[in-house]
Order: structure tokens, then C-alpha cells, then sequence
């Protein structure tokens, strides 16, 4: 106890690291690895479910596709107009100008990507092998050991082969992405959006079984941590700042109940990001792949009335690459399907984070495109791109953007009887047991602001707007002036070039007049309680700290500081 009090972080996790896994689920990807590694991995959230029966019409490549909907012409509409703005304020043509009518003074860069690993990101993507060797075959499989399995002429030679090997029961992480339309599998994202995928065509256990078996793959073939040795192991599970109070709950009934971790630590990703660059207070913009959130932090505590959720990330500026391309008709004439062929929107986000930034003047590339037709080997195409500065200032004009509809979670979802500000619990507390507690519930939460259980609400504004919304809301100046010049981008797409630059100047633009805010700057050790830790038996019958009375299944709290949780 006196060491956990007087250890400094870093040599904690010196000591300890080896044992202590970090878990960061996010809709595209889950990072993964010992605290002790510098670099985390980088797993795609997916998983592809071997289906029987799936030449049957009508067969889905992805569980979502059905719910996707078509581009409305008001929509369309007012992307056109959204990208006649960008056009205007980088000195570009508009949509349908002919470049001889352009008013502007034109500046031409030529970008050949700007990403070191100029060797790969002009790569084609390999189908994956959907095969494994069948454990009933004969003594085949020694001289097929090392062999890939292709395709062989002759009579018989083929049959003989596939004889000997048998359809992957699942197939998870970037594999999954690469799985060619023509084979036997559904494609499955447990998170869309910042929140469990659950749908009329996606069940929640289902959900439930997915992440785990996801989790369970990584652990495995990842970290090489076998069920086994996994008591040995503690957990620090980094939620999304868009995650509600019961997702939390299940995530962590995954990591200890199915998982077997031995202990088990949340962290708030937003807290994780500011103690993680040594800062207590800062205001956290995540951009992901799918979900861009904002949330103020004042001295290591969040604040939930400053969260904003906006409906857009990296993917979007992909697809939205696609559609520029294809407006100004430099996309090669191949079939690009990014919402039922996962591998075209792979190779259309490599094509954004190498070649896509912010910048005025008139911006184009000489990239490689690849078409990846059914089972065909991909083609290669040589193509100029243009208007790469476009997609990415679609994080000021979300209308650019349309990202694809997807209907909300079940109402039902977010009821959480549980929740330590619902009147259901308040009314079980009143036996006396815990100081303070009476039939109005804990004094400490009197004050507190009670919300509705319901998904965070998704902003239609911009990245600038939602930053300056969200600090503003804080209503005290001093706060104010700390936050607007201690904003924190993290996430994939804040690796966009020329970004940093231009989320500056955009704030300070936003920020009404009449506040006494002139500087606006962009900043470029997980501490643990000994009083949170509870055993593995006391979450999995009631959630409850023996000693504290209070519920760590409320989000609200999750908020407030980091909370630990034991099995023995």
C-alpha cells in the first residue's frame, strides 16, 4: 500500500508493464499491446463469420449493408455547394468550372505523398486465404506445409488439394477487410459510430460474442497471452469518449468475466490523452475513423456537459475522395464499391493518409489506383488525382462529407436500471447502511446534473464550431483562456497534414467577439486509486464497492477518475 502510494508512474509500469495488457476498442480499430511496448497494435475491429448456405441469394458481404441509404439530391445539393466554399477559401476552381475561368491566382504543388513508406503505399492488397488445413486429411499436409494454396492444372489436382483444407471457421483484423465477395463470409463491425453496432440485423449478443472473440484472437495471435496464463494478467481498458454508461459496463463484463484478466483498470480516452502528455487540464478533440468527439478535461476530471460528438472521421474523408475524383472524372473506370467491397475502402484510406492535406493552391498526385474485382488478382492504374486539399476541409464543412446513415441503437439499449442517478436505485439506498444516503439518494449527486439514458446527441456543425462550442460552455473566462490554448488533437486523422495550422486559425475565427479570447494553440502516466480495486465476484453479482457505496457500472463516475477492479 505505501509503495503504491509513493511509486512514480513510470517506474510502475517499468515493473509491472509485462503484465499490464492496454485495450483501446474503437469503431475501425482496436489498439492493442503490453504497457511496456512503445508501439501499440493497430487491429481492424471486424470479424468474418464463416457462412453455410451463403450462395443462397441474397448473400451479404457485410452485416451493415442493408442498412445503408442512398445519397438524398438535397444532399447532393448541399455537398456541391460545401465543396464551392473550400474551393473559394483554397484558391481552387469551384466544382464546375473550367480552369480557364478560374478568378483566382493559381498555385499548383505537385504531392507525392508525404508518407516515408513510399514503397508501400503504391502496393496492391493480396485476397486473403480463406483455408486452413483439415486436421482429418492424410499425410498431404507435410508436403503442403509451406506451399500456398493455388489454384493447380490438371485433372484432379485441384480437387485433391481442397480436399485436405476447409473454410476458416472466422477470420478477423485486416484479413477479414481483404476477403474476396465471392467466398462464404459475412463481414461484422461490433462498433459503428462510436457505439455497439446493435441493429435489427446485428443482435446484441451477437455484438457481445463478436468483440469477444476479436479480443480473445488478439490475445492470442497477437500478444501470444493464452487463456491459460491470462489470471496472470491486468488490463487497462481505454473506453471511447462516446461510449454510454451501460457499453462501459459490458466492455468491462467482457475484459473480466469472458477474458479472464486477473484485474482490470478504465480510463476515459480523453484522461488518457491528457495525463498521457503530462497535463491535467486540456480540451481533447479524438479524430477517429468514424466518430470525431471533443470533451474538456479541468484538472484530470471531465467535464460531461462540454462532450460533443460529431458523425464523421477518416472514412468519410476517404469516401469523399472517391466522389471528387469521380466528379472530375480522374478516378479510372473500374468498380469501386467502398460500403459492400471492405477492400477498396482500404485502399482508398491508404490513398488519403499518403496524399491528402491542407493546403491553398490546387493540389494533385500521380498515385497507383487498384480495382479488385471477385477472386480476380487487383489491376493496377495510373492515374493524376486532383483536389486532395478538398476532403480534408470537410471537417469544417460536414456537408461535404454525407456520411452514410445508420439507424441509432434500440432505445431499450440504454436503459440502465442500475444507474446510480436513477430513481430505481436512489429508492433501494435508504436502509441506513452507508453514511450520507437517504431516500433522496447520495448528497454528494444532489447537485449533480442528471441526464437521460440515451445516446449522445451527434452535432451537424464543424470541427472549429464544436471545439469553440464545447469550451465555451464551461462559462468561467479563466477556464476559458487555459482551454483555448491547451487543445489536444488525437486520433488518425490529426495526422493530416496542414491540419494543426488550420484548426487554429478557424477557433480563434469562431469565437464570438465578445469574448476576451485572443490566443488559440494546439498542444501536441495512467495513475491508479488503491481505493477502486473489487473483486471479480462483486462486479459480476452487483457491481457495487463493498465499502463506498457507490455503483463504477455510471458512466458519470468513469468520468470523474480512473477505477480499478481485481479478481483473485
Amino acid at each position: 500500500m505505501d509503495y503504491l502510494k509513493s511509486v512514480v508512474p513510470s517506474q510502475l509500469v517499468s515493473e509491472r508493464g509485462s503484465n499490464l495488457v492496454v485495450i483501446n476498442p474503437g469503431s475501425a480499430n482496436v489498439r492493442i499491446g503490453l504497457a511496456q511496448q512503445e508501439t501499440p497494435f493497430t487491429i481492424p475491429n471486424c470479424i468474418a463469420q464463416y457462412t453455410n448456405g451463403a450462395n443462397k441469394a441474397p448473400k451479404k458481404n457485410v452485416q451493415d449493408q442493408m442498412l445503408n441509404s442512398q445519397v438524398t439530391t438535397a444532399q447532393h445539393m448541399e455537398r456541391e455547394k460545401a465543396y464551392d466554399i473550400i474551393a473559394s477559401l483554397l484558391k481552387i476552381p469551384f466544382l464546375d468550372e473550367e480552369i480557364g475561368n478560374n478568378c483566382f491566382p493559381r498555385k499548383m504543388g505537385r504531392v507525392d505523398g508525404y508518407n516515408p513508406q513510399t514503397n508501400k503505399k503504391d502496393t496492391a492488397f493480396t485476397w486473403t486465404n480463406v483455408y486452413e488445413k483439415n486436421n482429418t486429411s492424410s499425410g498431404l499436409d507435410n508436403m503442403l506445409k509451406d506451399e500456398p494454396l493455388e489454384p493447380q492444372e490438371g485433372n484432379g489436382t485441384k480437387e485433391l488439394r481442397l480436399a485436405d483444407f476447409k473454410y476458416k471457421e472466422f477470420i478477423c483484423g485486416e484479413e477479414a477487410l481483404k476477403i474476396s465477395p465471392n467466398e462464404p463470409y459475412c463481414l461484422r463491425r461490433p462498433i459503428r459510430r462510436g457505439h455497439f453496432n446493435v441493429s435489427q440485423h446485428y443482435s446484441m449478443q451477437q455484438v457481445f460474442e463478436d468483440i469477444q472473440a476479436i479480443m480473445e484472437w488478439i490475445l492470442i495471435e497477437k500478444l501470444h497471452i493464452p487463456l491459460s496464463e491470462r489470471n496472470m494478467y491486468s488490463a487497462i481498458l481505454v473506453v471511447p469518449d462516446t461510449f454510454d454508461n451501460r457499453e462501459i459496463k459490458e466492455m468491462l463484463s467482457i475484459i473480466l468475466r469472458d477474458l479472464r484478466f486477473s484485474s482490470a483498470v478504465v480510463h476515459q480516452e480523453g484522461l488518457a490523452a491528457v495525463f498521457g502528455n503530462g497535463l491535467s487540464t486540456a480540451c481533447v478533440v479524438n479524430m477517429g475513423a468514424q466518430v470525431t468527439s471533443v470533451i474538456c478535461i479541468e484538472d484530470g476530471v471531465a467535464l460531461p456537459t462540454t462532450a460533443m460528438t460529431l458523425p464523421f472521421g477518416g472514412e468519410d474523408i476517404s469516401r469523399c475522395l472517391l466522389w471528387t475524383q469521380r466528379h472530375h472524372q480522374t478516378w479510372p473506370p473500374i468498380r469501386t464499391d467502398t460500403l459492400t467491397k471492405p477492400i477498396d475502402l482500404l485502399m482508398l484510406n491508404r490513398l488519403r493518409e499518403s496524399y491528402c492535406q491542407i493546403k491553398e493552391g490546387e493540389l494533385d498526385a500521380v498515385v497507383a489506383v487498384h480495382s479488385y474485382e471477385d477472386g480476380m488478382p487487383a489491376g493496377s492504374h495510373k492515374t493524376r488525382l486532383t483536389a486532395l486539399n478538398v476532403p480534408p476541409m470537410g471537417l469544417f464543412y460536414p456537408t461535404l462529407l454525407v456520411p452514410d446513415v445508420y439507424p441509432p441503437p434500440p432505445r431499450s439499449w440504454f436503459s440502465d436500471f442500475e444507474d446510480m442517478l436513477e430513481d430505481t436505485w436512489r429508492s433501494d439506498m435508504s436502509d441506513g447502511l452507508f453514511p450520507g444516503v437517504n431516500s433522496g439518494g447520495l448528497q454528494m449527486w444532489e447537485s449533480y446534473p442528471v441526464f437521460t439514458s440515451k445516446p449522445r446527441k451527434e452535432e451537424k456543425i464543424g470541427l472549429a464550431d464544436a471545439i469553440t462550442n464545447s469550451i465555451l460552455s464551461t462559462g468561467r473566462v479563466d477556464l476559458q483562456r487555459k482551454l483555448f490554448c491547451s487543445i489536444q488533437l488525437i486520433g488518425g486523422v490529426a495526422l493530416t497534414s496542414g491540419l494543426i495550422t488550420t484548426v487554429e486559425e478557424r477557433v480563434l475565427h469562431a469565437i464570438p467577439s465578445n469574448e476576451a479570447i485572443d490566443t488559440v494553440e494546439i498542444l501536441g502516466i495512467l495513475d491508479f486509486g488503491r481505493d477502486a480495486w473489487i473483486h471479480r465476484e462483486d462486479w459480476i453479482q452487483n457491481g457495487i464497492h463493498i465499502r463506498s457505496g457507490r455503483k463504477y457500472k455510471d458512466s458519470y463516475f468513469l468520468q470523474a477518475q480512473a477505477m480499478c477492479y481485481i479478481n483473485l
